[in-house]
């Protein structure tokens, strides 16, 4: 018995008016159209500090890879050697069956590194904050938060049942004016980025501990960007400033410096527990895969045992920052190998990340909301393994393309 071939849409006409918006929307295709979309690019290489997109060799300063694990030999090796053990998948949450001994494993090896008593993992870094704050922050408590925190925090502020606040950008004076202003009588929750993700500045964390405690308030600290990177042995932002005993809860990622996928959150035992069983995005989601938790236990390893490779990538971003500088290019308030390209206009960020991606360096073209209007960036970040050979033809193609877009002036050096 013949079956019918199946039907094929030919018309983009919206099926439904909650559609609608989706096919008015013409900003992504229009931008394609004239060759000036610098989103989605397909990589077909390694995350390492240079890849090939199209045949196209290019110097990677687009990546989170910073002390350049993500395509280590020992580090893969970890995630094949934790697939061939328990398979491809937990095939189920945390909760019930989805816990793997190699998570528990990971758990005391984090918790131990950020010098907190306990942490628990979760699939993605995103659904840390989501669950942590939605079930932490509850009816009549209010959470702080820095106007640039990390969208994944304003979410997970957001799903919470307390009041939310934000504060001016790394300014403690108005978390404390604010802090004072709130006559509530709920818990308070501070929550900050210890590494700004677009334009690298650290949050003045001893200031906002400072005045957190004076109120009685928590304090928590995404570190995604400092884990691995700040602090005399790569502990992060509190180890940074020395407050380590000063943070109640510590959120880090694994898809920065630990070269794999997922995030964890660390605090107190009673803390941990309470979100082990009241974190939806936990206890409603797949439990991360062997094979990133493999990787992440590998990494966390190689981030102890070879100090030099934080060294490294320090060495690398003193002497980028300097050469980005001295051909007359603002790299805003970055304090870190996160090094951002102030530009301004939206067009010229796109024309400035297109002709780059031509010349074979690839950046990151940051466009509003990611930043504030008006402030458009090229940003780019640093790896350990950057030679100074790729990091001086980078240099090169930016002088000579921000010559093109106008925010290069005078005589090159």
């Amino acid at each position: 018995m013949s079956r019918a071939a199946p039907t094929m849409k030919t018309e983009a006409v919206s099926p439904s008016p909650v559609f609608d918006k989706c096919y008015r929307y013409r900003d992504a295709e229009r931008a394609r159209q004239v060759r000036l979309y610098p989103f989605f690019r397909a990589l077909d290489s390694g995350s390492d500090p240079e890849v090939t997109i199209e045949g196209l060799r290019m110097i990677m300063l687009g990546s989170n890879n910073y002390l350049g694990l993500a395509n280590d030999p020992r580090v893969k090796e970890a995630a094949v050697a934790a697939v061939r053990k328990y398979g491809s998948s937990c095939a189920g949450s945390r909760l019930l069956n989805g816990t793997l001994d190699l998570h528990v494993r990971l758990e005391e090896r984090l918790a131990e590194f950020v010098r907190q008593p306990a942490a628990v993992t979760f699939t993605t870094g995103y659904q840390v904050n989501l669950g942590t704050l939605s079930c932490l922050v509850g009816k009549g408590d209010t959470v702080y938060l820095d106007k640039l925190d990390h969208a994944c925090i304003i979410d997970g502020a957001r799903l919470s049942f307390g009041h939310v606040c934000k504060f001016k950008h790394s300014d403690p004076a108005d978390l404390k004016r604010q802090l004072k202003n709130d006559d509530g009588v709920g818990g308070r929750l501070v929550v900050v980025d210890g590494v700004f993700s677009m334009e690298g500045d650290i949050t003045p964390l001893p200031e906002i501990v400072s005045a957190a405690r004076e109120f009685a308030a928590g304090v928590m600290v995404d570190d995604a960007h400092g884990i691995g990177v700040l602090g005399r042995t790569g502990r992060g932002t509190a180890e940074h400033f020395g407050l380590e005993a000063e943070v109640d809860l510590m959120m880090g990622t694994f898809s920065k410096a630990m070269a794999s996928i997922g995030g964890f959150i660390a605090a107190d035992a009673p803390v941990i527990d309470y979100v082990k069983h009241h974190a939806r995005t936990l206890i409603f989601s797949a439990a991360p895969s062997p094979g990133a938790a493999g990787a992440a236990l590998a990494a966390l390893a190689i981030m102890e045992s070879e100090p030099e490779r934080r060294a490294s990538l320090w060495e690398n971003t003193r002497f980028f920052v300097d050469a980005l500088k001295s051909i007359g290019l603002d790299t805003g308030q970055s304090q870190t190998p996160v090094v951002p390209i102030v530009v301004g206009d939206d067009l010229v960020a796109i024309m400035m990340a297109q002709r780059l991606h031509e010349e074979g360096v690839f950046v990151n073209c940051v466009l509003p909301p990611a930043t504030p209007r008006g402030r458009a960036l090229i940003r780019t970040s640093l790896m350990a393994t950057h030679t100074r050979d790729q990091l001086s033809r980078a240099l090169d193609a930016i002088e000579r393309i921000g010559r093109e877009v106008g925010l290069v002036h005078g005589v090159g050096v």
